[in-house]
């Protein structure tokens, strides 16, 4: 039902997880996509899936905290249709578990990164009148996460930001939304649940949170930004869309 062909979008942190998720659903709706990571090897392997599948699609290389590689970037792509600010980094730590340099780190990637990446891209959406920026929130820009201080403080500034340039340029048909998603099984998380001494008990710790029982997809998300980045979805913005399996309903 959505589809974004003749479409050009560029996705951060495309080569894993959520991101790559992103990405395969995107092509497999029509667009071009621009495959964006810091890891070379797992950003060309998202562009072979893509190809794989029919697809179009081409990597760059990219730290988004880095404010001139991203203008730098934006020198050499096409004007974007839909930008997806998906990289992001975690932490786990109360206050005294977390230092100013975690929090610096955290802020770098998660906050910068989004706003690096709007400053090299959003000026040509606004010119051309057209847009949709997807930034990737979290249940954590939403209400507290408990040990996760830094992570928390930078997903709430993720929502602000989206919610801000929302309403900054509300009447240019550029859209800004966000995805909020509770606990997402990705191979990373995976991982680390499989280094628990009894990871299956780990599991159901983590998914309890949520009041399906489970944790999502990240097909699951990849549907949601596909959504919000199709032409269908044209009233849609400044909103914070959660996909949370109900952790949030009796907050």
């Amino acid at each position: 039902m959505f589809r974004l062909d003749q479409k050009n979008a560029l996705v951060t942190g495309a080569g894993s997880g959520i991101g790559r998720a992103i990405a395969l659903l995107f092509a497999q709706a029509g667009a071009t996509v621009w495959v964006a990571d810091r890891d070379p090897a797992a950003g060309r392997a998202t562009v072979a899936a893509i190809g794989a599948a029919g697809g179009r699609a081409d990597f760059a290389e990219l730290d988004v905290s880095d404010a001139a590689a991203a203008l730098a970037l934006a020198g050499r792509l096409p004007p974007l249709d839909v930008l997806v600010n998906n990289a992001g980094v975690g932490h786990v730590g109360n206050l005294l578990a977390t230092g100013a340099t975690d929090l610096d780190r955290l802020h770098a990637v998660n906050v910068r990164g989004p706003f690096n990446l709007c400053k090299a891209f959003v000026p040509a959406m606004l010119e051309r009148g057209r847009g949709s920026v997807v930034n990737l929130g979290s249940i954590g820009g939403v209400v507290a996460v408990r040990d996760r201080l830094a992570y928390t403080v930078s997903k709430h500034a993720v929502v602000g930001l989206t919610r801000s340039l929302a309403l900054d340029h509300s009447h240019t048909g550029v859209r800004f939304n966000a995805i909020c998603p509770g606990r997402v099984e990705t191979a990373f998380v995976q991982a680390r649940i499989a280094e628990y001494p009894d990871p299956a008990k780990a599991y159901r710790d983590m998914a309890s949170t949520q009041l399906n029982g489970r944790m999502a997809r990240p097909e699951e998300i990849a549907s949601a930004a596909l959504y919000l980045a199709a032409d269908e979805s044209a009233m849609v913005t400044g909103s914070c869309l959660l996909i949370d399996g109900g952790w949030s309903a009796g907050k």
